[in-house]
């Protein structure tokens, strides 16, 4: 009898392709969508995890210079004889490949790398890599492809790295945890060094947390519409078999056993559109993950693996989701048929009185979920808050919506018998196109607000890409005397020089970069501020006041005139808070000649140039300098 009844189950959909195919491609798409988003974000914190566990990057504290990326071997010796237990670091990069040079003996993060023939870092002059770092670095040096080490990171004995690029310095001193309780105080070895707690180093994670939250954002969005193409599909089917599931039921088919039936017809179903997603999934994650990791470099500096990995937890989630949302719309049903007498269960009007009575108890959830969104409108705060109040305020709406237009049509004008007919048969239709008016509610109410969200973040970020990049062309050196030769070469033909100075130290007790500008016309007419004090700009100059960016202002409760600290026993206030979109991390500028007096060793490596000849000056500082055309940037380009 299972057999049968099964098949006669079955035999709906063999009837009706069209909507089987409506019923899979629905639950392929929500399902495809999703896993797809939830793949390359697992990707992307894959590969956050692997380099802080390789590097140890916010896990340990570390020794930094006050001023530059330098630091003397000589130090490192100093500190161990003074019995300080620290692991020496040298960063250099080439051709975008991060090279990490590392004291394997000494180091913290417990890194063990072996070739295939059974060489390791200890013993070797071995560097090691993942494939696409040996690809990129074929015909310069040999790298043995590591799958362990994250994208974009060549790691090797740090000798290695100094003999390949001719260094005799370090970059930083990785501080181990467990330091012995007799030792030299910091001030005594290295007064020009400053420890840099773990908590302050940029987490990379913590970074993206926004980007990637809009991804799942938008995949769960594209899930539940996928969803609702399954829910009407669902609802269609059983509106169609309500004769079967009678005359089943006439025929001596326990409740039971049909029900169980239905639920296993429905899971193999669910099943099927299930897998097909996952593969939809993979094919999409793989063809958007190089552009997401080219997207996250290109706003946070973060190197995402460009391979993906078949990971249970996206895959999982999908097979889970898809499960859960399609049974959201069966237990509709089933419930349903388990509280409908037998021989109403093929009568229209039955069936509108019981889906009366459900849109009724739906109507009273929504309108709870509207209270709740009031309340966090009211007394929310913060991001997650925030997420709530709008998915509370969508989904409430959407369920009170079929019963509000249920109780608008007890109103509809018209005393003929036709008219009356038509508004009746209208009533009895809405439980059916209940669903219909929720999914078009959602998706007008997503589609205004996305297209309004995306509009004004467009309008925003390009007139704060106005602002910064008013300079024609920008130059960067990495040698203190071509930054010395090109200031002089730049100011003795009357052109307009824009050097920044930049130093990285806390502010307020958070990670925050310090930059000293020259203030002159381009600043005074191209910088919009948030707030402000009128002038601004000759505060700055004489080195009264600082600007802060939006994000140290905020995090700290601080606006203009309110005081920061930007040096040891230096306080001073704010005079204007600017925008700063897409930098996570704290910002203080001041004027040139006071970051100067504060950092006598600082060097300008970067300047901005205001010309209207940008072709022939640019081919002038290549000639003259020997500046190389990848220092040299057009505003154009920046900004395309």
């Amino acid at each position: 009898m299972t057999n049968t009844i099964l098949r006669a189950l079955l035999s709906y959909w063999w009837r009706s392709p069209l909507q089987l195919f409506t019923f899979l491609v629905g639950l392929a798409l929500a399902t495809g969508l999703w896993s797809g988003v939830q793949a390359i974000n697992s990707e992307a914190r894959a590969s956050y995890d692997a380099a802080a566990a390789t590097l140890g990057e916010g896990q340990f504290d570390q020794l930094v210079p006050r001023v530059g990326d330098q630091i003397s071997q000589s130090v490192y010796i100093d500190f161990r004889r003074a019995g300080w237990l620290v692991s020496p670091i040298l960063d250099v990069t080439y051709k975008g490949v991060r090279f990490v040079g590392i004291e394997p003996l000494t180091t913290p993060t417990q890194m063990s790398f072996s070739s295939n023939d059974g060489f390791s870092l200890e013993d070797t002059d071995l560097i090691f890599g993942n494939a696409e770092v040996a690809s990129v670095l074929a015909g310069f040096v040999d790298v043995n492809v590591d799958k362990s080490i994250p994208p974009g990171i060549a790691i090797a004995d740090i000798g290695v790295v100094q003999r390949l690029f001719e260094r005799n310095h370090l970059s930083r001193l990785m501080i181990l945890p467990e330091q012995p309780i007799r030792r030299s105080d910091l001030v005594e070895i290295a007064p020009d060094l400053v420890v840099q707690p773990s908590q302050q180093i940029a987490d990379v994670a913590a970074l993206t947390d926004s980007f990637h939250l809009n991804l799942t954002a938008f995949g769960f969005l594209s899930f539940a519409v996928g969803l609702f193409i399954v829910h009407s599909t669902i609802g269609l089917a059983f509106e169609q078999r309500r004769g079967m599931i009678r005359t089943l039921r006439s025929l001596g088919v326990p409740l039971s056993n049909l029900l169980s039936l239905i639920i296993v017809e429905m899971g193999l179903l669910v099943l099927v559109g299930a897998v097909l997603g996952i593969l939809m999934g993979y094919t999409i994650a793989a063809m958007l993950l190089p552009d997401v990791a080219a997207t996250v470099e290109g706003l946070y500096g973060a190197r995402v693996s460009g391979t993906l990995s078949l990971r249970p937890e996206w895959w999982l989630s999908g097979i889970g989701l898809a499960f859960l949302g399609a049974g959201m719309a069966l237990a509709v049903r089933i419930w349903q048929i388990m509280q409908m007498p037998l021989l109403s269960a093929v009568q229209p009007r039955a069936w509108a009185i019981a889906s009366a009575k459900r849109i009724r108890g739906i109507a009273i959830l929504g309108m709870i979920l509207l209270g709740f969104s009031g309340l966090l409108a009211l007394f929310g705060t913060g991001l997650g808050q925030a997420f709530a109040l709008i998915g509370f305020l969508l989904i409430g709406s959407a369920l009170v919506l079929p019963w509000l237009t249920i109780k608008l049509l007890d109103f509809a004008p018209g005393k003929g018998v036709v008219t009356s007919w038509f508004w009746a048969d209208t009533r009895q239709q809405m439980p059916g196109l209940s669903l219909a008016l929720i999914a078009l509610l959602l998706a007008v109410s997503a589609n205004i607000g996305v297209s309004t969200m995306v509009s004004s973040f467009r309008v925003t970020f390009v007139s704060f890409l106005d602002q910064r990049l008013a300079p024609e062309l920008f130059v960067r050196v990495d040698e203190e005397k071509t930054a010395t030769a090109l200031e002089k070469y730049l100011l003795e033909r009357d052109i307009e020089v824009l050097p920044l100075l930049t130093v990285e130290r806390p502010v307020v007790g958070q990670p925050a970069k310090l930059y000293g500008v020259r203030v002159g016309r381009t600043y005074r007419e191209s910088w919009q501020f948030l707030g402000a004090d009128p002038d601004v700009w000759d505060q700055v100059a004489r080195g009264e006041a600082v600007i802060v960016n939006e994000q140290l202002a905020r995090r700290n409760n601080l606006w203009v005139s309110d005081e920061v600290d930007i040096a040891p026993g230096l306080n001073l206030p704010i005079a204007a808070v600017v925008g700063d979109y897409g930098n996570p991390q704290g910002q203080v500028v001041m004027g040139e000649l006071l970051f100067r007096k504060l950092y006598p060793n600082a060097v300008a490596t970067s300047f901005g140039i205001r010309t209207t000849d940008t072709a022939n000056l640019r081919k002038a500082i290549q000639s003259d300098l020997e500046v190389p055309d990848s220092g040299i940037i057009n505003q154009a380009s920046i900004k395309s």
